[in-house]
């Protein structure tokens, strides 16, 4: 039997045990404790415990408790729900004024999510209800060392909310769920992870031939070990294409780590093709239960270990793992987000490394936020950030854009790993590239396509994919790859082309493709062609090339459609003059042709903060709601639709008998292609388009989707956005 008198938090049903309570104390102290912990790396684990204590004081109000017990099955008698997290916002705001925002933000939104400022200060404005207990005395809350940037604030609060929420969902889970709360967590340390990295290095070098690009390898480690030992900062390892950059980094990132007692490696990637195969040999050295591939495309149900499943499924709700593989999109929206579900992970973050792949595909139009953002992981939670790209962009020093209001201070320093005397561009050199100047015409360049037999062609749309594709000469084997194809036709194709590459096969193989092949893929033709783009790009799809240096020097050959259409108007027109305002360069591979196009290219930006998240967030006041709904690096101007391919019917046909569940979600991703809305219109009036559950859409005719070009709306093609 209960006591009346006992302040419930939570109730679990146990059928031998009965009702099991959690006391509002016990789960208040419980939620301090973790939040001090997690606090404490960043210094602010004093004011951790406060918040902790504090932030579920509003369920001590009676209603509230008639509430539990009446839903529980404690009590009969009806009780309607009440608002509770605005009492401990209420007094932290009486008790500690001076800190009151940092804590007070957090409580109030623990549960919805944090607050634009102005909606906070009418919650802290009510009254504190008389049957609430005051807390202890808390001596020595104090703010010690904390010297902040007007970019840090906002920071700093949505880092608290990460400690809170993470805090109060695993003191909960253990409470109602222990078997799964035991599932949690990965002891596994950077030491041992270093040591199963240097194991399978040595096993490479101890098969690996003697030669240059070999040996190059190996001096690019050497220089990322000897450059580790350094203070938590700022890095940049610029290794052009084929030079091992993707172990180097993680062995600088180990060694790093065990040198400075940072406990995660966070690499952030900004194509979906290159964290599934980053992610693979990852976890080939260290193992599945030591890597975790958090986005949209991954399903932890595909994992045959029921176990492993589930723990990393709860891995990617708080990001406890020693190596997250993750996207751009996933790490910087979060580190923007007022969600609950989305910063709670954020506290992991802290005293890790970041790793940036491809830097260089860094939205220009959040440059200023996710600069500074990085510049406060950096000097307020212990954070050290790798740059690694074969195209290195400019990131520290004054970034000059249009005009004076554009421009803006970035990094102070970053310290690049290889020195310039290297000349590693030099010694890898593989491919030269050859400027086609004329205006050409789809038919034209089809017919120069048609004198190779092994030949890759990149454009800048979907359209021109599709149009080139249909004018190639119907021999031997064409393949296409664009978005207008799903996730998982996508994965088939590429793999079929590598499997194709490394065959015998005397037939003609001709790959047309958008530039979702251009970075991180691992693919090797003799002859690339390349659509006139920004210099990066095209450095990118040079590295398609002879990438293995078996052929000496290749072409790479860039080209105009002008015959046909100019390139459409925005960044990819800016990228474009960028480079064509640099002039010719007596070496376009060189750090410093690099350098060049990327001061033209933000010279020709008018805003940095595009959506003006420093008049959101840069002051006391931060209005975290508004700038979440506006930091999405990608535009949201797209209707997904499931198409058939593969099996993807018998998983509709799954979802048309039950609910949607979050497993077969993940499944349908793989065989969903999202469209602009007008394209969604067009299929939808010709009777295409499937609606299940008010938003979930599907194409189930096989017309409107082709096996080699991927989905069709009366032969509209859409124009492949700028990939981030």
């Amino acid at each position: 039997m209960l006591e009346d008198d006992l302040i419930i938090s939570h109730v679990k049903t146990d059928d031998t045990k009965g009702h099991e309570i959690q006391t509002t104390q016990v789960h208040a102290e419980g939620v301090a404790h973790l939040c001090s912990q997690f606090a404490e790396p960043f210094g602010m684990n004093t004011v951790a415990y406060l918040m902790g204590l504090l932030h579920d004081k509003g369920k001590e109000q009676p209603q509230w408790q008639r509430y539990i017990r009446y839903e529980t099955g404690l009590s009969q008698e009806k009780a309607e729900k009440v608002p509770h997290a605005y009492v401990g916002a209420c007094m932290a705001k009486q008790l500690f004024p001076q800190i009151a925002p940092l804590i007070g933000q957090p409580i109030a939104g623990h549960h919805r999510g944090l607050y634009d400022y102005c909606d906070y200060e009418g919650i802290i404005k009510q009254a504190i209800p008389d049957d609430i207990t005051p807390i202890k005395d808390q001596h020595g809350i104090t703010l010690t060392g904390a010297h902040y940037k007007q970019h840090d604030l906002h920071h700093v609060i949505r880092m608290m909310f990460s400690c809170l929420v993470d805090a109060d969902s695993l003191d909960t889970e253990g409470f109602v769920n222990p078997e799964q709360a035991k599932l949690r967590g990965n002891r596994t340390t950077m030491a041992q992870l270093l040591d199963l990295l240097q194991k399978h290095l040595h096993d490479l070098q101890a098969n690996a031939p003697q030669t240059e690009v070999n040996a190059i390898r190996s001096y690019v480690q050497q220089r990322c070990i000897e450059e580790s030992h350094n203070r938590p900062g700022f890095y940049s390892l610029t290794v052009p294409t084929g030079g091992g950059k993707t172990l180097s980094s993680v062995l600088w990132a180990l060694h790093h780590a065990v040198s400075n007692g940072q406990t995660r490696i966070i690499i952030a990637i900004p194509y979906t093709s290159i964290i599934v195969q980053t992610a693979a040999t990852l976890k080939a050295i260290f193992g599945t239960d030591n890597v975790l591939e958090h986005h949209s495309n991954i399903n932890p149900d595909g994992i045959e270990d029921p176990i492993l499943s589930e723990r990393l499924q709860l891995a990617a709700e708080n990001w406890d793992y020693p190596i997250i593989v993750t996207t751009n999109v996933q790490l910087f929206e979060s580190l923007f987000s007022n969600k609950r579900s989305d910063c709670r992970k954020l506290h992991n973050i802290v005293n890790s490394i970041i790793i940036l792949d491809e830097v260089q595909t860094l939205p220009l139009e959040f440059y200023m936020p996710i600069v500074n953002t990085l510049d406060t992981l950096q000097r307020i939670f212990h954070v050290s950030t790798l740059f690694t790209t074969a195209s290195q962009p400019i990131l520290s020093g004054r970034i000059e854009g249009t005009n004076s209001f554009a421009s803006f201070d970035a990094l102070s320093s970053v310290h690049e790993i290889i020195p310039q005397e290297a000349k590693l561009h030099d010694r890898l050199r593989r491919v030269e590239l050859q400027f086609i100047k004329d205006a050409n015409t789809y038919d034209e360049i089809a017919k120069k396509l048609a004198c190779h037999n092994r030949v890759l062609c990149i454009v800048n749309t979907r359209r021109d994919a599709k149009e080139l594709y249909d004018r190639l000469p119907q021999e031997g084997i064409c393949l296409h790859l664009s978005r207008m194809m799903c996730p998982a036709h996508i994965s088939a194709t590429i793999h079929r082309t590598k499997e194709l590459l490394k065959s015998d096969v005397a037939s003609p193989i001709r790959v047309i493709a958008t530039q979702l092949i251009e970075a991180g893929v691992d693919i090797d033709f003799p002859v690339v062609y390349r659509q006139e783009a920004g210099l990066d790009s095209i450095l990118q799809a040079a590295g398609r090339c002879n990438r293995e240096g078996k052929l000496g020097v290749s072409p790479t050959y860039v080209f105009s459609l002008n015959g046909e259409h100019t390139l459409p108007r925005g960044f990819l027109q800016q990228t474009n003059n960028a480079r064509l305002s640099i002039g010719q360069q007596p070496d376009w591979f060189a750090p410093d042709a690099m350098k060049k196009y990327f001061k033209q290219l933000h010279s020709r930006i008018d805003n940095f903060d595009k959506h003006k998240i420093k008049e959101l967030l840069y002051k006391p006041k931060c209005e975290f709601e508004k700038a979440a709904e506006e930091f999405h690096l990608i535009d949201d101007n797209t209707d997904s639709v499931i198409i058939n391919w593969g099996d993807s019917m018998s998983l509709v046909e799954e979802l048309r008998d039950n609910y949607p569940t979050y497993s077969l979600m993940k499944q349908l991703a793989q065989y969903s292609v999202n469209i602009r809305h007008t394209d969604f219109d067009k299929l939808r009036e010709a009777g295409a388009i499937e609606v299940l559950y008010e938003s979930i859409y599907i194409v189930s005719n096989s017309k409107f989707y082709k096996s080699d070009t991927g989905l069709t709306s009366e032969n509209q093609w859409l124009e492949e956005t700028f990939i981030i």
